[in-house]
């Protein structure tokens, strides 16, 4: 059963770009030894695009998504990530861009759409429904401690 996806960002400048993914981007991480380090995330997905009539056809890429991306591009901006253009809206989600070590081009983007995490494996990072549409099923009322008590002194005489 595959259970993950592993990615690889080809640079020609690793050590710089994994110290801007760990300290930049402050993304979880373990050294398996000599500094090689590998990145985990909670939640990743693959999407497949069509190829006929992209200019980056046959190429691959990879994204980072977030929940709130006004905040996030705030976050990363104190961290002295430098973005390639503003936030814009494409439809599918809100995205900015940002360049890393090795002149790898990269795209955040806060999705607009429930990702696959949240729909099949109960993840939180699907869109939340707002408080007021959510409608909590009645409380049930806990039968006062005596009745229960008494009912089961009646069932044991029964038998």
């Amino acid at each position: 059963m595959i259970k993950g996806l592993h990615g690889m960002f080809y640079t020609s400048e690793p050590e710089a770009m994994r110290a801007f993914l760990r300290d930049k981007l402050q993304l979880p991480h373990i050294d398996t030894g000599g500094g090689w380090l590998l990145f985990a995330f909670p939640e990743a997905d693959v999407g497949c695009h069509p190829t006929e009539g992209d200019p980056e056809s046959g190429t691959h890429n990879i994204s980072f998504f977030c929940d709130d991306i006004h905040k996030t591009v705030a976050e990363l901006k104190g961290r002295g990530v430098e973005f390639d253009d503003d936030i814009n809206d494409q439809g599918y989600g809100f995205t900015i861009h940002f360049t890393m070590p090795g002149n790898v081009q990269v795209q955040l983007y806060q999705p607009k759409y429930p990702k696959p995490s949240a729909v099949l494996f109960g993840k939180k990072s699907a869109p939340r429904k707002k408080a007021a549409a959510r409608k909590k099923a009645p409380a049930r009322k806990k039968a006062p401690a005596k009745k229960k008590a008494a009912k089961g002194r009646a069932k044991a005489r029964r038998r």
